[in-house]
């Protein structure tokens, strides 16, 4: 594990520390994971980073857009709703691309093929800032004349996609909006949490959830040297063993018209 790596005296940085804000996603349950976070993009910026976990999307960006964080890594439909703000600083890439989709969960033994067959049913969404967690969903939806309320007979926000394949496999809630990158490494890592849950329904391919800085401060020393240790992760031993931990390829630059898909989304379920 990267904790034995890492596990040696701290070394004195002459930079400023860090802070990287992170939605509660998967990997916030594992606190050796963080903490080997931490470790390795403060050996690689050169200073402390310190990661600043909240609890919802809301609570991340609104930290962010207050300057109280470097940057952090929020999610493509925070980011289109305040892209006039903001700057990609890096997006993960998973399977080779920086791309992921919202899954349509139900539970295994649910006699359901599409969403329509949802009506009337209990719902699990994300976070109502996540795009794979709430907005896809959402979406098709107000595309079929409706929205949430009136389709479900029971939706409630887990604020985390974790929980929502949790509540979903316990039978809290009959189908769930989820990441199907989180829906995909929990299948692989703790597969005892899908084994009652079925994929209904994949969306398109979507820009992955990105790293995020203020836009005045792209440019900036401390951003600079975050982005360089994000996408030097593969260069060695440390940084690939950490990736393989997220089950992420590395991170990269890309534009921002990666996430316009997400806000035509965004626009149509305002509309």
């Amino acid at each position: 594990m990267l904790a034995g790596v890492l596990a040696c005296p701290a070394i004195a940085h002459a930079a400023p520390p860090l802070s990287l804000g992170i939605t509660p996603v998967f990997l916030d349950s594992d606190l050796l994971l963080l903490r080997d976070l931490e470790a390795e993009l403060s050996r690689r910026a050169g200073s402390r980073v310190q990661l600043v976990r909240k609890r919802t999307y809301r609570d991340i960006t609104d930290a962010l857009l207050a300057g109280q964080v470097t940057a952090a890594w929020i999610c493509g439909y925070p980011f289109v709703r305040h892209r006039d703000r903001l700057a990609l600083v890096a997006v993960p890439l998973w399977r080779g691309r920086p791309l992921y989709q919202s899954y349509l969960i139900a539970r295994a033994d649910l006699p359901a093929a599409t969403l329509a067959d949802l009506r009337g049913r209990s719902h699990a969404f994300s976070d109502p800032d996540s795009n794979s967690g709430w907005l896809v969903t959402a979406h098709a939806l107000a595309r079929a004349g409706t929205t949430p309320r009136n389709f479900f007979a029971r939706s409630f926000f887990t604020y985390g996609h974790r929980n929502v394949v949790r509540a979903v496999d316990a039978g809290l809630a009959d189908s769930g909006s989820v990441d199907g990158y989180v829906w995909e490494v929990l299948a692989e890592t703790e597969p005892h949490l899908v084994e009652r849950t079925r994929v209904l329904a994949r969306s398109a391919w979507l820009g992955f959830p990105p790293v995020a800085c203020l836009a005045a401060d792209a440019d900036s020393q401390g951003v600079r040297r975050l982005r360089d240790a994000l996408v030097g992760l593969p260069a060695d031993a440390h940084g690939r063993a950490l990736l393989s931990q997220l089950r992420l390829d590395g991170f990269t630059d890309a534009p921002p018209a990666l996430f316009d898909p997400i806000g035509r989304l965004a626009a149509e379920v305002v509309a």
